[in-house]
């Protein structure tokens, strides 16, 4: 299952688009392995890995 954290749009309004995606892509996989069972809590670990991957990603 996938999840689009509709409900956590404001935590995701201020990213720019393909860090939202990535930020959503990694705390999907956060919850499918387990590491999170909480929604919120995997979405701000998401944001975190995805700002850091954007920051690397740019040199």
């Amino acid at each position: 299952m996938n999840w689009r954290f509709e409900d956590f749009e404001p935590d995701l309004k201020e990213l720019k688009p393909s860090v939202k995606e990535k930020a959503i892509e990694i705390a999907n996989k956060l919850l499918k392995n387990g590491k999170f069972t909480d929604q919120g809590e995997a979405l701000k670990e998401g944001i975190k890995q995805a700002e850091e991957w954007f920051i690397n990603m740019e040199g």
